[in-house]
């Protein structure tokens, strides 16, 4: 430790490993390391992840994580005790839910999920907005007095207020806050969390922010105590940059699907280096397996994902995550092997690391082939036991009458058909033939089954990034420190007045920038984006357009029926709508990080047989990365600490300028 505040961190909490990269003030310096993850201490795996690196809490003058923690915690439903407040009438809008099942055609799955707020915990107070934000009846004093004594009566934690029509006039809710102020602990606002029409989902992401902000606020304090350096300390969110941390704990649910998002966000960055127009990024981790469509640089967005069965509405990266990591347990079903989505976690992991874990996982499979060093350390304590994952896929093995070595072969193609099938719902069913994309490989077993996907898929090219295994932890340190607001408008493009227009803008620029600025960012470092999202009069999606200000109406028209046309292959002459505005203030990140120390000095060229298909053992080159300078023809495996990146036969690998590694198939396959 130097104690003179001059590292960079950047951290991701994953279910198996927690990642970090430090970067010295300058970049010339850059360690990585992995510690085992603790999934009820998080902060103190996170203080251990920074020993690792050979640094103490006053070395760190800037700490930017990633965490699943929330998602987690939402997805499982360790949840406090969450009350709803809503206009009486529509106080069963958790339960009603959408018309329409989870499965249409299996009647063992429940039609839909069960609300997230019980019945007997959802509060109608008399009340009523309009549309238009005019009220229809008042908010009596009387009313709030019944609501206060309801609310001691049952001892709530945390309320969700998600009151009709309030995102075009929270006069209502806003008086709620006062009143409720010191009566409960932590109070959600439908017209700060989700300003937007659609009540169902808007009261069901006000009532999961309610629900998360308990675990958020005592897991941020708890890291602000150990780490204190103020505006240094940021956390990633959903939508692909840094926040600082009194922002997320007045709206915890930016940090839904943190850890991907900051993948996606350094995968960003090297599409526009490289030049590459279509990316697919390609994720693998101890749990899950995330993927995204880059396209001209640009990751794709939406506004709605599903968790746990109910809508979470928030502008997000359009991240789609399946249960295949490389921690994911092997089953066997009526349909034969299957793959997650149950995982065996940090504890007690695959059974190759050694860690009591007994049953097979993806992991072991690929331990059993060859392809991961007996000799390596993880997280400077797990050694790979190949035959611990032997003996755990031997059971598998014996009830298939497979070999041992048939059987791991198999269960890596099956978790590949898994991830393909994720591939498909972020290009087939967005209209983008997949086979044009590179795909870009990183965490701990997203280079181990690159090829494999890529053979099943079509693909051509793969991208093994440099810190390819902490590549989640590198995101969250050089992506931009942003914030992003979204408000329903509902304004036909042919009705705009400029200055109304402009005054609804600023208002929400000055909303989007506020946290920034709370956060010691200079006004004129701050870059503003304006996105429109529009449709015809008579649609219900809408089509997201960037525009500058002042607006000039019959660009952004022209533009919106360019673009339809070019997603639907028409256009039509209806009157168009603005449905809603999105603006996104930020500081674009300058920090340029150089090739990491990967903290194991280079070692000899050596063989060992791997496994890649049906004729058994082939004696393989494994190659360290940090060598690496030619192109070499597989079969190969390519070795840093932390990541192993497998050349089948009929692969070829070669390193780029940029440290990252590139892989086609060979003339001959």
């Amino acid at each position: 430790m130097d104690g003179t505040r001059t590292w960079d961190i950047g951290t991701d909490i994953g279910g198996t490993f927690t990642d970090i990269i430090a970067v010295h003030a300058g970049g010339a310096d850059t360690r990585i390391a992995k510690v085992p993850s603790r999934p009820d201490a998080p902060v103190t795996a996170m203080m251990e992840a920074l020993a690792a690196v050979g640094l103490g809490p006053g070395d760190v003058r800037r700490f930017v994580h990633g965490t699943t923690r929330v998602t987690n915690a939402l997805v499982e439903e360790r949840l406090p005790k969450v009350a709803l407040v809503a206009t009486a009438g529509f106080e069963d809008v958790l339960e009603i839910a959408r018309y329409r099942r989870q499965d249409l055609y299996r009647l063992d799955v429940r039609p839909k999920a069960p609300p997230l707020v019980p019945p007997d915990l959802c509060f109608g107070i008399a009340e009523r907005m309009d549309a238009k934000g005019e009220v229809l009846e008042p908010l009596a004093d009387s009313e709030i007095d019944r609501l206060i004594a309801w609310l001691t009566a049952n001892s709530v934690e945390s309320v969700a207020v998600c009151l009709l029509h309030s995102y075009a006039n929270p006069a209502h809710e806003k008086r709620l806050a006062e009143r409720l102020a010191g009566v409960v602990p932590h109070l959600c606002l439908s017209h700060e969390i989700n300003p937007e029409a659609r009540e169902y989902e808007r009261a069901s992401t006000t009532a999961f922010n309610a629900a998360a902000m308990p675990i958020a606020v005592t897991y941020l304090t708890e890291l602000e105590l150990r780490l204190p350096i103020g505006a240094g300390l940021q956390v990633f969110h959903s939508a692909g940059a840094m926040v600082p941390v009194p922002a997320v704990k007045r709206r915890p649910l930016v940090m839904a699907m943190s850890g991907p998002a900051a993948g996606v966000a350094a995968s960003v960055r090297i599409a526009r280096d490289l030049g590459l127009p279509r990316v697919l990024t390609f994720d693998m981790g101890g749990t899950t397996t995330d993927v995204c469509l880059i396209v001209d640089g640009a990751a794709e967005m939406t506004d709605t994902r599903m968790m746990g069965g109910r809508p979470l509405r928030q502008p997000m990266l359009a991240v789609h995550s399946i249960g295949a990591g490389g921690g994911s347990l092997v089953d066997l079903g009526p349909g034969g092997l299957a793959v997650g989505p149950k995982s065996a976690g940090a504890v007690p992991g695959p059974a190759c690391y050694g860690r009591s874990g007994t049953r097979a996982t993806i992991t072991d499979a690929n331990a059993v082939l060859g392809y991961l060093d007996p000799e390596a350390v993880l997280g400077d304590t797990i050694r790979i036991d190949v035959e611990a994952a032997r003996a755990a896929l031997a059971p598998v093995a014996t009830a298939l009458r497979l070999s041992i070595e048939a059987t791991a072969l198999g269960i890596v193609k099956v978790a590949n058909a898994t991830m393909a099938r994720a591939l498909n719902r972020v290009t087939v069913e967005r209209g983008i033939d997949g086979r044009d994309c590179t795909l870009l490989a990183f965490g701990g077993g997203g280079p181990m089954h690159a090829t494999g996907l890529a053979d099943l898929y079509g693909l051509k090219e793969i991208v093994v990034p440099a810190a390819s295994s902490a590549f989640s932890a590198l995101g969250c340190l050089t992506a931009d420190l942003s914030f992003l607001q979204q408000r329903t408008l509902r304004l036909a493009l042919n009705d705009l007045t400029a200055e109304a227009f402009g005054a609804r803008v600023a208002e929400m620029v000055a909303e989007a920038e506020a946290p920034l600025l709370a956060g010691g960012v200079a006004p004129d470092d701050i870059a503003v984006e304006h996105v429109a999202l529009m449709r015809y009069a008579a649609q219900s999606e809408a089509i997201p357009l960037g525009f500058a200000m002042p607006l000039d109406p019959a660009r952004l028209e022209a533009a919106f029926h360019a673009r339809h046309r070019e997603l639907f292959g028409y256009a039509t002459g209806e009157p168009v709508v603005i449905e809603a505005l999105r603006i996104k203030a930020t500081r674009p990140s300058s920090l340029a990080v150089l090739s990491p120390d990967v903290g194991r000095p280079a070692v000899a060229a050596r063989s060992r047989d791997c496994i890649f298909g049906a004729d058994g053992p082939v004696a393989t080159r494994i190659l360290p990365r940090e060598t690496l300078v030619l192109e070499v023809d597989g079969p190969a495996i390519i070795e840093d600490a932390w990541s192993t990146v497998v050349v089948p036969p009929g692969w070829r690998v070669r390193p780029d300028a940029g440290g990252n590694l590139v892989l086609t198939r060979s003339a001959a396959a």
